[in-house]
């Protein structure tokens, strides 16, 4: 069904008649403001370098004369991680599954869980949101992000924002700007035309800027935009003229860490506190740039005031009372029951229903036979690598969930059939012996520069790291005697990341020369260091004793940062072959009355510091599924990734959910899904191609130090509507969810008289199907023919606002779309301000950026 309605905007306001000339009234400013500015006159110099330089990895100085305390930061942004790595963190699921419940009201509670966790751990402020746009599938941190658009990423971060910093806990917003690839992320440079920057990689961050976000992180790379070329957190223009002088920002920004390059250069930018401390740029020449008159004191003084700013809004600067309020530090109780129920709801809200041809969910309210399959669903991926990682306070496993939720009488089959991990597992340090003590267990010694051991102990634990190394310690040597049983042929060996040696029985297995310093430490190489192994024939005669294990490894001592080794030692036994393990899956599959088959991808695929080289799933999960799908046309493929996969059984598979990077409620949640508890209400905020040839923007690489922003304002989906560009497997906006809807009228509503006002779309939808559901509605701006033709550059078609909708079977509801005014604007370079240019403009309503069911016609008659 489709309605057409038309609604005429005016030209601008009438004009008004001249006022009489009014006295001059003296400026009033906020007592805060004065109090601000009497503490940072009181100040020394030193202590006004003090405050824009980390005193640690991360706090900031405090101040006690003054009655400021330090202020403590933590990363983000799938939970609040503790800063003191002593205690547990509620894991949220991927930021893009927040995005994929387009669910303002619940994006506000997860700020409050945010402000609650923060709280918790006695954190002033996290690192997040990021709001980055998904530019490319590839990038290493698209699960972090959350949208391929930037209204819906403005919408849900503002949401969460607003709702923690009502709390009093600080939101650090990142990576200012252009900061959408992992690859040489500290040395690339961006280059994107201003009116891009502005329309689509500046507009998140404008949106939290002006709903008073309180701190903006500062990127690694470069920009040649915005009129400069500049690292980020040297460029003037954005840093200074657009984020703090035009858009108003009174916030703090702050370097990502060890991001800072330069002492004059960023100050003058408009950067105003480098993280971490005390050491680096500003902490080594700071004060010395001062005394030399490279850098005014006076330049130091709005940082510092900010910084103050920021510290009184979190509470952590007391201040006499003389009518200025403290922040609000409010402590909401929380217990773990609490956030898991949240997150909860919140994991099985954000699954997309990319299809369910023979309504396969929820299962039949029978007692039935369930084979789960897949190496995911014996260990689900949580949660993507890097700086956003935290130790969960738990974490539920689909079997156990199932188990529980099933009907009684039901049975839970469990094989992973597929493999997906290019590293071994872990070596069991069961299987050692201290080859000096005999002891059980490894031996683990530091040595110093000259090679002599200075400490030495035997460990029958082992985690893959050793932090507790001094300024004297320059290599630590694991050795071990490692028993090798079974028969057959074991796989052995270490991981680790700067100069090193690794042998097995003497024979060499890797060595490496390069000493790893900070820039392991950025690209998160460290985490995740690919092991180099050999080969070892087990239980052979006169080997009772096992195999020598010995490897030499670098500490390593990153600017900024502790000093660290990393040492993952890995050992795969012998056992049945790929081949017999799919077999293995589809004989449970053939007994079963559904199977449900988890893929995706793991912390090897999608991490902080590297892009990814493909969207094929890791291993063979392709061709598990396809055996799965022989054996069993009763199958249920739910994929276990946050950024798109290309999915060659798509077509054949009857149902399948996407089910992100799901945090620690990933078994409970799943189980609620499957088995009709939830509605998976999830609509994608990104698109899934059919093919990795059809993606617009395939890879992050740069090409010589330059990521170039050629696809111009066609970001995501906006280059998938384009004449002639192919068909994606399920286009953004897409979600099935468990019921159908019928769009039966849209109304404009409140057309303003005036210019620059936003509108309201009423968009009324009927649940025609047999449950309860809820409903993402959505509405795309499209110019007109003539409006088109004058702007070659503008997309195709655009979001331009949405609203949730719950209805009962049967029930008619009425959702309230606001388009704001700026969806029409765009920006011109020439006059340096947003105009809307005069023409006819479609609002689409529909179910998808390819669905679109209703059309109202908008009219600007002239430019404004």
């Amino acid at each position: 069904m489709s309605t057409q309605t038309t609604a005429h905007i005016a030209a601008g306001q009438p004009e008004q008649p001249e006022q009489p000339e009014q006295p001059e009234q003296p400026e009033r400013r906020d007592p805060l403001d004065v109090q601000l500015d009497a503490l940072v006159a009181d100040l020394r110099l030193d202590e006004k370098v003090s405050l824009v330089v980390g005193a640690s990895m991360w706090a900031t100085t405090p101040v006690e004369r003054i009655g400021l305390d330090r202020v403590l930061m933590t990363d983000g942004p799938v939970g609040v991680r503790d800063p003191e790595a002593r205690d547990s963190s509620a894991m949220l699921p991927a930021p893009s599954a927040l995005s994929a419940t387009w669910d303002v009201v619940l994006a506000r509670r997860v700020g409050a869980l945010f402000a609650a966790e923060a709280r918790r751990h006695d954190v002033d402020m996290v690192l997040a949101p990021q709001v980055n746009l998904q530019r490319t599938p590839v990038g290493g941190r698209h699960f972090e992000c959350y949208s391929e658009d930037p209204h819906l990423t403005a919408e849900i971060a503002v949401a969460l924002v607003v709702a923690a910093q009502q709390r009093g806990v600080g939101m650090c917003v990142k990576h200012y700007v252009a900061n959408d690839s992992e690859t040489d992320r500290t040395r690339y440079l961006a280059r994107v035309d201003e009116r891009t920057l502005r329309e689509a990689y500046l507009a998140p961050f404008e949106r939290l800027v002006r709903a008073g976000a309180w701190s903006v992180m500062g990127a690694y790379s470069g920009i040649d935009g915005g009129g400069a070329t500049a690292p980020a957190l040297e460029h003037r223009p954005l840093l200074t003229g657009v984020l703090k002088d035009e858009w108003g920002f009174d916030g703090l920004v702050v370097s990502d860490w060890v991001a800072t390059g330069s002492v004059a250069a960023a100050v003058r930018g408009g950067l105003d506190l480098q993280m971490p401390g005390p050491d680096g740029p500003w902490g080594d020449g700071l004060l010395a740039a001062v005394h030399a008159d490279v850098v005014a004191e006076s330049e130091l003084d709005d940082k510092v005031r900010r910084l103050l700013r920021l510290a009184h809004r979190v509470g952590r600067l007391r201040l006499p009372d003389d009518g200025t309020t403290a922040g609000t530090r409010v402590d909401t109780p929380r217990t773990a029951e609490d956030s898991s129920a949240l997150l909860r709801e919140l994991v099985a809200r954000s699954t997309v229903v990319l299809k369910d041809d023979a309504g396969l969910v929820p299962f039949a309210a029978a007692p039935l036979r369930v084979a789960l399959l897949g190496a995911h669903a014996v260990e689900p991926f949580f949660q993507g690598g890097g700086s956003s990682f935290v130790v969960p306070d738990r974490l539920s496993y689909p079997a156990d969930a199932l188990r529980e939720t099933l009907l009684a009488g039901s049975v839970v089959d469990v094989v992973a059939g597929s493999r997906v991990l290019r590293n071994p597992p872990e070596l069991d340090l069961t299987r050692c012996t201290d080859p000096v003590t005999g002891e059980p267990g490894l031996r683990v010694e530091l040595l110093d520069a000259d090679g002599r051991v200075r400490r030495a102990r035997t460990r029958t634990s082992w985690d893959g790291w050793a932090h507790d190394v001094g300024p004297h310690d320059v290599t630590l040597r694991l050795r071990a005697r490692v028993r090798l049983d079974e028969p057959g042929t074991h796989e052995l060996g270490v991981g680790t990341v700067g100069v090193h040696r690794v042998t097995v029985d003497g024979r060499l297995v890797s060595a490496g020369d390069v000493v790893a310093r900070e820039d392991v430490i950025l690209a998160s190489g460290h985490n995740h260091p690919i092991a180099a192994t050999t080969l070892v024939e087990g239980a052979v005669e006169g080997a009772v004793e096992g195999v020598l294990l010995e490897a030499d490894l670098q500490v390593v001592h990153p600017v900024g940062y502790d000093r660290f080794v990393r040492g993952l030692l890995v050992h795969r036994l012998p056992g049945p072959s790929a081949d017999d393990e799919l077999a293995v899956a589809a004989a449970a599959a053939s007994a079963a009355d559904v199977a449900v088959v988890v893929v995706g991808t793991t912390h090897e695929v999608e991490s902080e510091g590297f892009d990814r080289t493909g969207l094929a799933l890791p291993g063979n999960q392709d061709e598990l599924v396809r055996r799965v799908l022989a054996a069993n046309p009763r199958t249920v493929v739910v994929v276990n990734a946050g950024a798109p996969v290309v999915l060659p059984w798509y077509d054949d598979a009857p149902a399948v959910l996407w089910g992100w990077l799901p945090g620690q409620e990933a078994g409970t949640a799943l189980a609620d899904v499957l088995t009709g508890a939830t509605e998976p209400s999830g609509r994608l905020p990104w698109t899934l191609p059919a093919r990795e040839a059809d993606v617009p923007v395939p890879h992050a690489v740069p090409a010589d130090g330059v990521v170039d922003y050629a696809e111009g304002l066609d970001v995501g989906y906006r280059a998938w509507e384009r004449p002639g560009a192919p068909a994606p497997a399920a286009p953004f906006g897409h979600g099935l969810g468990w019921t159908t809807w019928e769009y039966e009228g849209a109304t404009l509503t409140g057309a303003p008289e005036g210019a620059r006002q936003d509108v309201e779309l009423r968009v009324t939808v009927r649940n025609t199907g047999p449950r309860p559901g809820r409903e993402v509605v959505q509405v795309y701006v499209e110019p007109g023919a003539e409006v088109a033709a004058a702007d070659p550059a503008r997309p195709v078609r655009w979001l331009g606002g949405f609203a949730v909708a719950d209805a009962a079977p049967g029930e008619t509801v009425t959702a309230t779309v606001r388009v704001p005014a700026r969806a029409l604007e765009t920006w011109d370079v020439a006059a340096g301000a947003w105009t809307t240019p005069p023409g006819a403009y479609r609002l689409r309503a529909g179910r998808s950026v390819r669905d679109l069911r209703l059309d109202v016609e908008l009219v600007r008659r002239t430019e404004i």
